[in-house]
């Protein structure tokens, strides 16, 4: 599946919006990529998720052991990635400001963890959820994402497979762009602004 095949999934979902919208990072930016819309359908989910769970093989050397996310937007992407690569799916949830495993989910002692979420934009929950696998014990031995809003530029930590690498940029609040200032701002997110 080729980058536009997956940007015409989201489209076909009605899941890339154009506006002006508050990341769940607190930045701004001009495009907002709606992943619950594209997971709705669970075929369109398998479908995609297949093809991430292909490259997450051809990522990682030997045996996945459980696949981890941070909740929300992680959970669905998150399950449909362990149910294809075969292995068990837990999501992190925060608590008190930390993502904290909960629900009776836990990490092995040395299990290999591929941590999975929708999106990556600066790539700061990737890494929350990522030193919660290490607290836990676990090894991330590689992540996924459907979409890289970064364009490959956040570092995680580990290698991270994805379906679509993007380039969208995204401002804080005190430097837009007068074009993005004069559009009135929404929030289509699922984390609340700090």
């Amino acid at each position: 599946m080729t980058q536009d095949e997956v940007l015409d999934e989201f489209r076909a979902a009605g899941a890339l919006l154009e506006g002006h919208f508050i990341l769940s990072s607190g930045l701004h930016s001009n495009r907002y990529l709606q992943c619950a819309r594209v997971l709705m359908d669970p075929q369109r989910a398998a479908r995609l998720c297949a093809v991430l769970a292909e490259q997450v093989r051809q990522l990682v050397t030997g045996h996945i052991d459980l696949v981890a996310s941070p909740a929300m937007g992680g959970v669905v992407v998150g399950y449909e990635m362990g149910r294809q690569l075969g292995a068990p799916a837990i999501f992190f949830e925060r608590v008190d400001g930390k993502l904290t495993l909960r629900r009776g989910f836990n990490i092995a002692k040395g299990a290999r963890v591929v941590m999975v979420e929708d999106i990556v934009t600066t790539g700061l929950s990737s890494r929350e959820c990522i030193k919660g696998i290490d607290e836990e014990g676990g090894i991330t031995v590689g992540a996924a994402c459907l979409i890289d809003r970064s364009g490959g530029k956040a570092d995680i930590g580990v290698p991270l497979a994805a379906l679509a690498r993007l380039d969208i940029p995204a401002y804080p609040a005190d430097k837009l762009p007068p074009e993005l200032a004069a559009i009135p701002a929404i929030k289509p997110g699922s984390r609340g602004l700090k």
